[in-house]
């Protein structure tokens, strides 16, 4: 969905943004920036919220449930990916002839007079965006940031800074990305996902270069040298003004990470540039994933001219963001631990970084796929990955926007799984009962997948407890 007209939000006179579906993590951070900046911010969402809420308390006027009334006196209305174009509020702005923009547009607008860092890549870029943020904000700056998912620390995914930065996470999802136009970017690398809106993996090549592409004039790029998505992408790029930045292990990156220690609540290397050693990254959150993150956002910071020590030590403060292997709690010696992965990749490091914070307990998982398209796609993957656990179960497939596919479900991951260490069962309730009743001292469970599955760590952990 483009914007008819191309405007300024310095133009709009007396702002006032309508957003529908205000409650997604990327909207209701571009509205909590328009609020701090004086908007007037209305919405509506089909469900309220913890986040509601709190843009409640900011002064957003907001609406329970899609309605033509909710469109008054509006001058722009930002829509959700999410909102089908019969959504009664998006036909009314269109009769209206109010200006409609996509979330994307919208955040682009509020980074365009700033030194903007977009952070993409198929997996990891949450954390990453986080981490650069939380960097900067050590190192003694102020600046903006949007992000799909809530910093524990700052305990919000969105603000607007007094300094010339904006950092913002740069979804791929469904190509939208292109409309910010970076100082900067990060890629932390690229594989096929997203399969609803990409035909293949050339279709997801496409996009990134074209992000590439987007990049201003003299821009940086920092990218991960040891996937070989990147390796793959960068052999697309005909720019020669980008200043081109790799991160990794291997001995082509201009950024390394060597001598990795993973502890079970803890992750630390050393880090050089070019042959140069620099220091010790020490991370409070787990896995190698986690150090390359840490090293992708340490060489963007030093790409803005930042103190290499100052940004050591904001990195060391990091301490994740909610739904990134976050532990709910702790009872009778068993951690519950939430995650967002929702794809074999991301499953397979979530899953190790599991098995080491359990030290020889056993890993319990609860598994809820998300989209029918992406399990369809994945199954065996999934199957594969998830045969890692000492147990899994799994949940159905949680839609999101999507219809049923015929002949896909949960069950097509469980069949090639070894049939002892896996059970279907789509009723969450049963779930809780049977993991509280067989887990022990010792064990780990986690609740992976980007659907509703995130809220059965509180109701395990007080199963656990009234055993």
């Amino acid at each position: 969905m483009k914007l008819e007209g191309e405007i300024s939000l310095n133009e709009l006179v007396n702002p006032k943004v309508h957003f529908i579906g205000i409650g997604g993590a990327g909207m209701s951070g571009i509205a909590r920036i328009m609020l701090a900046k004086g908007f007037s911010v209305s919405g509506s969402d089909k469900n309220d919220s913890s986040v509601i809420k709190s843009l409640k308390v900011l002064g957003a006027e907001i609406q329970i449930g899609h309605s033509a009334d909710n469109i008054k006196d509006c001058q722009l209305v930002i829509v959700s990916s999410a909102i089908l174009e019969n959504n009664p509020e998006l036909v009314t702005a269109k009769q209206k002839g109010i200006q409609i923009a996509a979330r994307a547009q919208a955040l682009a607008w509020l980074m365009s007079d700033l030194t903007s860092i977009a952070v993409a890549g198929t997996h990891g870029k949450t954390t990453t965006t986080a981490m650069l943020t939380v960097a900067l904000q050590s190192a003694g700056l102020d600046p903006s940031f949007a992000i799909g998912g809530t910093i524990n620390t700052a305990g919000t995914n969105a603000h607007n800074g007094s300094g010339s930065i904006f950092i913002a996470e740069a979804d791929e999802s469904d190509g939208s990305f292109l409309a910010y136009k970076p100082s900067g970017a990060i890629i932390t690398n690229v594989e096929l996902d997203h399969v609803d809106h990409f035909a293949d993996e050339e279709a997801v090549f496409r996009v990134f270069e074209q992000f590439i592409d987007s990049i201003k004039q003299d821009g940086f790029l920092v990218a991960c040298g040891d996937d070989l998505g990147v390796a793959k992408l960068l052999k697309r790029v005909k720019r020669k003004d980008l200043r081109v930045l790799l991160y990794g292990e291997g001995s082509n990156n201009d950024f390394k990470i060597e001598r990795i220690y993973l502890a079970p609540t803890t992750s630390v290397a050393t880090v050089s540039n070019v042959g140069r050693k620099i220091g010790e990254l020490s991370l409070a959150v787990v896995g190698k994933h986690n150090l390359l993150n840490a090293l992708a956002a340490f060489a963007a910071g030093s790409a803005l001219s930042i103190s290499e020590e100052k940004l050591l030590t904001g990195l060391k403060s990091f301490t994740g963001t909610r739904r990134r292997f976050e532990l709910k709690g702790e009872v009778a010696g068993i951690k519950v631990i939430d995650d967002y992965g929702h794809h074999p990749t991301e499953v397979a490091v979530t899953l190790t970084a599991a098995k080491n914070l359990a030290q020889g307990g056993r890993v319990l998982v609860v598994f809820q796929p998300h989209r029918y398209s992406r399990t369809a796609a994945f199954a065996s993957e999934f199957s594969s990955v998830l045969s890692a656990a000492d147990f899994t179960y799994l949940l159905e497939v949680y839609a999101a926007s999507e219809a049923p596919i015929p002949g896909v479900s949960s069950l097509t991951i469980s069949k090639g799984m070894d049939a002892s260490k896996v059970i279907f069962e789509p009723s969450m309730l049963k779930v809780v009962e049977e993991i509280a009743k067989n887990a022990k001292s010792g064990d780990v469970i986690l609740t992976l997948g980007a659907g509703d599955v995130s809220s059965l760590g509180e109701p395990i952990l007080q199963a656990i407890a009234d055993r």
